[in-house]
């Protein structure tokens, strides 16, 4: 068992929760049929990496991170995001949504150059990073297109 790669791991299902938790209230809260099923499907993304990362964990013999910490920086992101709504403007929507997508995918950078975890930890971080970058780039490139 690498308490290190457990450790990253935790950290990374938890922003990853963060994320789903706050795709989850953004759907709830989109007026727009269009946001609101672009930030359900993201919900869902997030919540199958979560889960891989989460399988990781116990593969290890570690407990994984079941819940999010909806950190500060998140809740803030989601907050800006939900005062964009009620001003219905589309440019801030996505600007907001791709600031989120900004954090998790520096974290999850973070944790592929970091040479002290396992190849298989980094095996699944790169695998679950796929959604993520997606996430990012769908965003940069739906905020590029309304600019």
């Amino acid at each position: 068992m690498s308490d290190h790669d457990i450790s990253v791991l935790n950290d990374l299902t938890k922003t990853t929760l963060d994320s789903m938790k706050g795709y989850e209230d953004a759907a709830k809260d989109a007026e727009s049929t269009r946001f609101a099923t672009m930030f359900a499907d993201f919900a869902r993304d997030r919540g199958e990496a979560a889960r891989a990362l989460q399988a990781e964990v116990t593969r290890l013999g570690g407990t994984p991170e079941t819940d999010s910490s909806f950190l500060a920086a998140a809740h803030r992101t989601f907050l800006d995001l939900k005062q964009a709504f009620t001003s219905n403007d589309d440019k801030a929507i996505v600007a907001e949504v791709e600031r989120g997508e900004d954090h998790i995918k520096a974290k999850f950078e973070k944790a592929l150059g970091d040479n002290d975890l396992s190849p298989a930890a980094i095996g699944v971080i790169r695998e679950t990073f796929v959604t993520v970058r997606q996430g990012h780039d769908q965003m940069s490139a739906l905020k590029h297109s309304l600019a």
